[in-house]
């Protein structure tokens, strides 16, 4: 098999040879996870002449990415020096991270529009000053706490990561043993449910898993966790883990195959992985204030972080011998993404939704749906209802400025719990344009300090965002998330003065009251009856806010100490429809519709039973198309 895998490894290299003139200067050609990397110590020359990479890339149909010879690269204290020079005081430098493992510097500035080539700024001469490729990225006015944990991880494991990706990839470039093509998916978590999302698929040659979240409302840890156990799945012998984006029921579960042995690559987009180090620390945290038992630990997580392989999304990347991924863009959260695996030689193609909102919104574009091939659809049913039909954009607006203005009215306080990622930053804009447009009463909104923490995750990847918004936050001053009217809490001391308050907004985590800081404004606000919880994102069965939602007026809490807490809600309960992440029913219908012609089969899951069974059902009738809604535990022969 080793002399297989070498004779795959001579054809690619011996291919990428024959298109490298002399020029080019190329010192060594590497595996870099499902990337090749060419390191030249004449960059200038690759660099004008991208040409030749690109007909590298036709040619062998791998990716193929250009590095500097590590003898052309200067020190840290030089290269800074340097950089600092290049970059004038108006840009607004706030930091440098460097990536030892690919040679690359992270260039943070507040006006990423002053470091253009319209604007005269020479990234090439700095290349080749400083021997290290260049990336320059919008800075966040709060700097993230998240995303420098994630560059201390990264810097403390340079050769852990470099082996790892050595490995990575001559396993992935490893020779075909079965030219067979086979696929199966096992359903092991999401299915006729919403929560613990976790799909594997087969080849002969792979075993890739799709999501592996947790279910929030459970309370045994059998209702908790994907359902490795009922196909006895080894973790080791994965070959990739595939996060569709950061949200705990995708991905919470993740630590755990590192725990338990799995030592290969994560793939998601960019800011897929500063969030889900945001939201995992905080799950930890939160679980040791409620005295819960986890199934991993913060070890844990810093190892999902040394085996994240970050995409851009539309990229083809091959992760197996037989299976190459392409990430597009899903619209449901930041850098959420649809997966599209191609398997084999174009012989079968699986597009799993994930979470997916197929409607342009005011944080992003609508989910991709340009697949030139698709037998197998895999698709989210979280409002698959008929009923589930979203009211417009201004109608939502209306209808959230109205229950607010009632309240504020007669003296009370509004919480509004919001998922950190994605709802909050919506509800945000929201806000300060209805206050600034004087639809809202203006009052001070208090949000906590990890939706600011949240918020700079958005602004420092804002290319993932909306055509709108990214052009405002990279090509001008504006930044359309900071506003007079917003107070961070920052200081759990801070809360109380936020509760002796007259009318006021709060915003805090979780949007589901499973946790966080929001329980503690729940305990004062549900006990007067001129306060309101108003919810703004879909409440998974068996957590608290689906209980309120569903009527009760008397629920109980664990407190810091450990006892139970009776809570008697005498305030209002209300939802707002419109500001989800999800496709409403219609939204479904017509992204299916989108596929006619091309899809086999279609799978359902991600949805309550009775939501999952309506949509099968409906989509079946109007397209004609095969549709099932599995159990979890089913094992399909798709090919």
């Amino acid at each position: 098999m080793i002399q297989r895998q070498n004779e795959t490894a001579s054809n690619i290299m011996g291919t990428i040879l024959q298109n490298l003139p002399p020029e080019t200067q190329i010192t060594r050609i590497e595996y870099e996870g499902p990337r090749i990397a060419l390191y030249t110590k004449n960059p200038r020359f690759l660099l004008e002449n991208n040409y030749i990479i690109s007909d590298i890339v036709n040619q062998t149909k791998k990716r193929v990415t250009l590095r500097t010879d590590n003898e052309l690269r200067k020190d840290q204290n030089t290269a800074s020096k340097i950089i600092s020079s290049y970059i004038s005081e108006e840009a607004g430098l706030t930091n440098l991270f460097f990536d030892d493992v690919i040679g690359e510097i992270v260039i943070e500035v507040k006006k990423p529009f002053l470091l253009s080539s319209e604007r005269g700024f020479d990234t090439i001469s700095l290349v080749e000053k400083t021997g290290w490729r260049i990336k320059v990225k919008k800075a966040p006015n709060i700097p993230s706490t998240s995303i420098q944990t994630l560059y201390s991880t990264l810097k403390a494991s340079i050769e852990e990561r470099q082996t790892f990706l050595r490995e990575s990839g001559e396993w992935i470039f490893r020779q075909r043993l079965n030219e067979q093509n086979e696929v199966n998916i096992f359903t092991l978590g999401g299915f006729r449910q919403v929560g613990r999302s976790c799909i594997i698929v087969t080849t002969r040659e792979s075993k890739i898993m799709l999501d592996c979240g947790i279910h929030p409302g459970a309370k045994e840890p059998y209702e908790a966790y994907p359902r490795l156990d009922i196909f006895n799945i080894d973790v080791e012998e994965l070959d990739a883990v595939i996060i569709s984006h950061s949200h705990l029921d995708h991905m919470g579960f993740l630590p755990s195959l590192f725990k338990y042995g799995y030592k290969g690559p994560v793939y998601c987009t960019e800011p897929t992985v500063s969030l889900m180090v945001l939201l995992l620390n905080d799950f930890i945290k939160v679980a040791q204030s409620q005295g819960r038992t986890l199934p991993y630990d913060l070890k844990d997580v810093r190892e999902v972080i040394t085996h994240c392989i970050p995409l851009p999304y539309a990229n083809v990347t091959d992760i197996s011998p037989d299976v190459k991924l392409v990430l597009n863009n899903a619209g449901h959260i930041l850098g959420s993404a649809t997966v599209h695996l191609h398997i084999g030689e174009g012989t079968y193609n699986i597009v799993y939704t994930g979470d997916f909102k197929f409607a342009k919104t005011s944080l992003f574009e609508a989910a991709v749906y340009q697949y030139p091939r698709v037998e197998t659809l895999i698709i989210e049913s979280t409002y698959g209802a008929q009923e589930d039909i979203m009211p417009t954009k201004e109608e939502v607006e209306q209808i959230f400025v109205n229950s607010i203005n009632e309240t504020l009215k007669e003296g009370g306080k509004v919480l509004i719990p919001v998922p950190a990622v994605g709802r909050a930053q919506e509800i945000l804009l929201v806000l300060d344009k209805c206050i600034r447009e004087q639809k809202l009463i203006e009052v001070p909104i208090f949000m906590e300090g990890m939706l600011s923490e949240a918020t700079s995750i958005h602004i420092a990847y804002c290319e993932y965002l909306s055509r709108e918004l990214k052009n405002k936050l990279l090509n001008s001053d504006e930044n359309p998330f900071e506003s007079e009217y917003f107070t961070i809490v920052e200081h759990q001391d801070d809360r109380g003065l936020v509760l002796r308050e007259g009318p006021c907004i709060i915003m805090a985590t979780s949007g589901m009251l499973e946790g966080g800081p929001v329980l503690e404004y729940f305990q004062n606000i549900a006990t007067d009856s001129k306060n309101k919880i108003l919810f703004v994102s879909y409440q998974i069965s068996g957590t608290l806010g689906r209980r309120l939602l569903d009527g009760a007026r008397e629920v109980s809490l664990v407190d810091e100490n450990g006892k139970i807490k009776i809570v008697n809600v005498n305030c209002k309960v209300e939802k707002v429809e419109g500001f989800s992440g999800h496709s409403d029913y219609n939204q479904i219908i017509r992204y299916v519709s989108k596929f006619k012609g091309k899809v086999q089969r279609i799978l359902v899951n991600h949805g309550e039973r009775r939501k999952v069974e309506n949509l099968a059902n409906r989509i079946a009738r109007i397209f004609n198309i095969p549709t099932y809604y599995p159990n979890i535990g089913e094992s399909i022969k798709l090919l």
